[in-house]
């Protein structure tokens, strides 16, 4: 008799770009003070692949740190070392879903981008394992239950140091504008677009990799310890992120690239002084260097300190501005959007 092939489902969740607000999604200043995200999701992905198994064992493979790690299925594994988000959504979902009942199965993960990015890589990889359980155990779950167990899962369950909108960008998908409101309600506003907007944001765009991958939650410590403190100027930047936000989607649905690159020079100086390790001497080169080769503006997405850089041009000076930016060594690439969020499959 031939044994049934093993099931399988596969998921993909969008990385994202911060366009303005980030860090106002972190408690304690969303809970005290609520706080506004705007980003838009790229064609840059974190894959997830749940894959049945006939024994009675349970693998977690990081496709990106070609680790694979074998053990026996149980309720609760280890949550540490390099598989610890592959291991935490296991335990998770094992705990909540199956009343303890071991899951025999092989989870694999893979990205466009390396973790500490500033893409939102670590969420979008953990939206993407808890979408992939959904559809393999048929979890009755929306975009909304996803990214908040996935933000659960990072933040609570494992302990790591970050915000809320990376969840909500990889599972909706899209250019969103997302409340983080007090008693951590969550409010996902979809932006509705013209093409022609669209077209022309992508086409004044550019991100460029700075080399340098970083720990954001030494950032986001930092910005915690002292919003939590009360300094009077880390708060009065937070404000100033958050009015950005707004003011930062006004430009878009007008699509109106100056009115952006206004908006994301104030927004970038505001950033710098929330932590200290936000910009260096590396990333102040590198800007200076664009704004003389015909960038309007930029900022190091997400929480900063390295990862990748967004730049603004206007569509005639970026061809010049990606070769200038290449020439010098640096990884600049254009930039594709994508309206889908999270989505799985079975092959």
């Amino acid at each position: 008799m031939m044994r049934a092939e093993a099931r399988i489902v596969r998921a993909r969740a969008p990385l994202r770009l911060g366009l303005a607000g980030g860090g106002t999604d972190v408690a304690p200043y969303c809970e005290e003070h609520g706080g506004a995200i705007l980003n838009i999701t790229i064609q840059r992905y974190a894959y997830a692949f749940v894959t049945e198994r006939k024994d009675d064992q349970v693998c977690f493979r990081s496709s990106d740190l070609d680790v694979t790690e074998l053990e026996g299925a149980s309720p609760q594994v280890d949550d540490s070392g390099p598989t610890a988000l592959l291991r935490g959504v296991y335990n998770r979902i094992v705990r909540q879903f199956r009343n303890g009942c071991p899951l025999p199965v092989t989870i694999t993960t893979q990205a466009d981008a390396p973790p500490g990015s500033g893409l939102g890589t670590s969420s979008a990889i953990v939206v993407a394992l808890v979408d992939a359980f959904r559809a393999f155990l048929e979890l009755p779950l929306s975009p909304y239950d996803v990214a908040r167990l996935a933000f659960e899962i990072e933040r609570q369950d494992l302990g790591l140091a970050g915000g809320r909108q990376d969840q909500y960008a990889a599972a909706f998908g899209g250019a969103n504008f997302i409340e983080f409101l007090p008693g951590e309600r969550v409010i996902v506003n979809p932006l509705r677009l013209r093409r022609g907007v669209l077209d022309e944001l992508e086409a004044s765009m550019v991100t460029c990799f700075t080399g340098q991958s970083r720990q954001s939650s030494r950032i986001i410590d930092e910005q915690v310890r002292r919003v939590t403190s009360g300094q009077d100027d880390v708060v009065a930047a937070m404000h100033q992120l958050k009015a950005d936000a707004l003011d930062m989607k006004i430009a878009l649905l007008r699509g109106d690239i100056g009115g952006m690159a206004n908006v994301l020079r104030r927004s970038w100086e505001a950033k710098k002084r929330t932590a200290s390790a936000i910009s260096n001497a590396d990333i102040d080169q590198l800007f200076e260097f664009a704004l003389d080769q015909g960038a309007l503006a930029g900022k190091v997405s997400g929480a900063g300190g390295g990862g990748f850089v967004m730049l603004l041009a206007t569509p005639e000076a970026r061809p010049a501005l990606l070769r200038s930016l290449r020439a010098r060594g640096m990884a600049a690439e254009a930039v594709q959007f994508t309206d889908k969020g999270c989505e799985t499959w079975t092959p």
